[in-house]
């Protein structure tokens, strides 16, 4: 219990600096927050801002990426609800606009010193243990971010872990209540237990037994709601052997893609910022102050150590790594690329402040051989055939169903075979009747009731079906000799465990009364004891211990308490607990991680509460 608390009260910074990059991205696609829209384009408004439906988008991807991930690469992505999918991210949209209001509301801030630390000591940007600026640049990049898209981002998710601080860091606990849930988590008790079992096996079952169940329970013995579908299953990979491609277009083809390969030049920089406490002219003297001392010979390394304010290169003399173009602000990128090697440039004005760039080294693309790209410059020719084919053709496929009274005729048109399914219900069954989105057009009204062929179903990508329900096999009532010995075995074992339960009871009352000595071995099987059980106590039933902790306090040694404890298998346990042990007074620094963990709970539902007394308070629209 102790490392549990010890896991559930550290600080916040430390985690926000440990999942940056798996948290900010599982609330939202941040693109949208640097993009304009209109009133058509909005998702939502907040107290009066928005949330695009682009941003919406974003979240819904990046929401199935992550389940796809935890769920593993062989689960279905058709069996995700979109509809969930999209009230879970809105909601999340919603919640995390609430919270940036409430924080400017609240005059919370966080600097850029303190952001800047935050970036350097998340592990996805480090190298070995130390911040990469190369590695850096990778990651935002991959992510599709610029610097200052990216400290934007990254500033308003501080914001909410400061609030979030702010209100959870305001829990607190009395010393009473310290002492007492410590009493209570380290207190131990002793315990007998005596295992009753249930003999399935002895009871004695009537027909008419079973019978009076099977009509008493006459709906569970119905046979599954079916059916079986006829389908057209269209799928991208036919097309290839359809397509070709020849030598003039892949000649062109080899020519655009060595035409985009482009040098990497290893920039480094001297940056001067731009912001709230430095004007662009104090910036523009301080750069030309710098320079200066260039001019008279003084190293550049040296120089970004003292005065750079890019933290990400500083400590490496201003070392951005090799780039290639589209990487850097264009003003940045077009003054670089004018550099000869070692070459330092003129003051350059970009976003951030004013620059020094120097010139570093540069590195001349590997150009491949017509040869050894032939085989993927044709597929790639051939995937872009392919899809304009496959587009098509399943547009065809579409109409075709819809305006056909059968799949016999779109079949025909595309050159398709009809395959049929087997039966299967709404859970689904094999094949293609394990997709969602075919399970719920078969039992569509449309399909099922009116005998109309679906629309056209994306089951991956490169696979589209459309489906005709075939045959449907309603629920019908299973005879009783079907399922006569499921019935025999469920009864069996209710009785038996009736029967366990009526002995354990007369035991229980012969152990109180003094009728039956406490130690006394019932039949055959001695009583098991434990001593100074604890809650997470190994080898004992979870049942039997939540059970355990729930008993009265025994009035005196040779006056336990019992109970009973129905186990999985229908057998009842015994328990007489013995006696309570009180643990000793807690340790200074066991108070001191009891209340944290205490304070840290009450913070949390601290707020919890915050959070929906935004939510009743804002004006919310949902589009």
């Amino acid at each position: 219990m102790l490392q549990n608390i010890r896991d559930n009260s550290q600080g916040w910074i430390a985690k926000t600096i440990i999942g940056v990059i798996v948290a900010l991205m599982a609330l939202t696609g941040f693109d949208a927050i640097f993009q304009a829209t209109t009133s058509k384009n909005e998702a939502a408004k907040v107290n009066g801002e928005e949330i695009s439906q682009n941003e919406l988008s974003q979240a819904v991807d990046m929401q199935r990426r992550q389940l796809m991930q935890q769920l593993g690469k062989d689960f279905d992505a058709s069996l995700l609800d979109e509809k969930m999918l999209r009230e879970s991210a809105l909601k999340g949209l919603i919640d995390r606009k609430l919270l940036l209001q409430g924080a400017e509301q609240s005059k919370f801030a966080f600097s850029e010193a303190a952001l800047d630390q935050v970036i350097l000591q998340t592990p996805e940007f480090q190298v070995d243990g130390k911040f990469s600026s190369e590695r850096f640049d990778q990651v935002i990049r991959q992510l599709g971010y610029t610097r200052m898209q990216f400290r934007q981002m990254l500033a308003q998710e501080m914001l909410i872990g400061q609030l979030r601080a702010g209100l959870a860091g305001s829990g607190f606990v009395t010393d009473a209540q310290v002492l007492a849930f410590a009493r209570l988590e380290k207190q131990t008790r002793d315990f007998a237990s005596l295992n009753i079992k249930a003999d399935p096996a002895a009871v004695k079952l009537t027909d008419e037994e079973v019978k009076a169940y099977y009509d008493e329970h006459a709906k569970e013995f119905m046979t599954p709601d079916q059916v079986v579908i006829d389908y057209l299953e269209l799928k991208k990979a036919s097309f290839f052997d359809q397509v070709s491609v020849n030598d003039e277009d892949l000649q062109a083809a080899y020519q655009k893609e060595i035409a985009n390969l482009s040098e990497q030049r290893r920039a480094a920089h001297i940056l001067i910022e731009v912001n709230d406490k430095t004007t662009e002219a104090q910036a523009k003297a301080k750069i030309e102050e710098i320079q200066a001392r260039l001019a008279k010979g003084e190293q550049f390394e040296a120089l970004a150590k003292e005065f750079s304010q890019d933290p990400g290169s500083a400590n490496n003399g201003g070392d951005l790594g090799y780039a290639g173009p589209g990487v850097y602000d264009p003003a940045f990128e077009k003054a670089l690329y004018s550099l000869a090697k070692d070459q330092v440039s003129a003051p350059v004005r970009t976003d951030f402040g004013f620059h020094l760039i120097k010139l570093l080294g540069v590195e001349a693309p590997e150009v491949p051989t017509f040869a050894s790209l032939k085989d993927k410059l044709t597929r790639g020719l051939k995937t872009q055939q392919v899809e304009q084919r496959f587009v098509e053709a399943s547009k065809q496929l579409e109409d075709a169903s819809f305006e056909a009274s059968d799949l016999a005729q779109p079949a025909q048109d595309l050159k398709l075979t009809v395959q049929t399914s087997k039966p299967f219900g709404r859970e689904g069954g094999e094949g293609i009747a394990a997709n969602r989105a075919v399970i719920t057009a078969a039992f569509s009204p449309e399909v099922l009731d009116e005998g109309a062929n679906s629309t056209a179903i994306e089951l991956d990508p490169e696979t589209v079906v459309v489906v005709r329900a075939k045959e449907h096999l309603k629920p019908s009532q299973l005879p009783l000799e079907s399922v006569d010995a499921a019935i025999r075995g469920q009864l069996a074992k209710e009785h038996a465990s009736a029967d366990a339960k009526t002995k354990a009871e007369a035991l229980i009352a012969n152990l109180r009364d003094g009728k039956t000595p406490l130690d006394q071995a019932v039949d055959g099987q001695a009583w098991k004891v434990t001593e100074a059980a604890t809650r997470a106590q190994e080898g004992v039933d979870p049942a039997v211990l939540q059970a355990l902790f729930r008993m009265a306090k025994p009035a005196a040694k040779d006056k336990p308490t019992f109970t009973s404890v129905t186990l999985a298998d229908g057998s009842l346990m015994i328990v007489r607990l013995n006696g309570v042990n009180e643990a000793a007074a807690p340790t200074d620094e066991e108070k001191a991680q009891y209340r944290r963990y205490l304070a840290s709970r009450i913070g949390q539902q601290d707020f919890a509460a915050y959070r929906k007394q935004l939510e009743s308070q804002a004006d919310i629209k949902k589009y």
